[in-house]
């Protein structure tokens, strides 16, 4: 893993060393974020949505690293594409496979997130139909004023 705490974006491209460099330096940041978010997904996927974001600053400082690193790519790409042009295109190619995993992981986390939405709805909506007077007859017989629910008490501890 590269040195988080170094701007990656001052680093100016100078040979083909440097261009090298750079280029296994951003590709080693991606593939330790990669690492991460291919935890987390797997956790969120079955489940273990504590541990799957128990690596949250990880991931948070490891994407910083990323986006600095391309920042310096980006800033540098003439001198990449004239002194190191294959290595550009191992680049381009992590960078494509890279946005396939993140698009997943996104889709997971959306996923997860729709389903505790959805769970907290449904438990909400039982409660307030618990707390209405059951009857027979019209439904609007039974009620004089509109009942409001209690609020809602959640464990956090799965």
């Amino acid at each position: 893993m590269q040195n988080l705490g170094q701007p990656a974006a001052a680093a100016r491209i100078l040979s083909r060393d440097d261009a090298e460099r750079l280029v296994e330096g951003v590709l080693a940041t991606m593939g330790d974020l990669e690492t991460v978010l291919a935890e987390e997904t797997a956790h969120v996927r079955v489940g273990r949505i504590r541990e799957g974001l128990a690596q949250e600053a990880k991931k948070s400082e490891l994407a910083s690293a990323y986006l600095r690193g391309l920042e310096a790519v980006k800033a540098n790409a003439i001198a990449l594409a004239r002194f190191a042009p294959e290595a550009l295109d191992r680049l381009k190619a992590a960078h494509a496979a890279f946005g396939r995993i993140v698009e997943t992981n996104q889709t997971v986390l959306a996923t997860a997130r729709a389903v505790s939405e959805s769970l907290v709805k449904g438990v909400a909506d039982e409660m307030n139909r618990l707390s209405r007077p059951q009857g027979y007859g019209p439904p609007s017989a039974h009620t004089a004023r509109p009942q409001r629910s209690e609020p809602l008490i959640l464990s956090k501890t799965l």
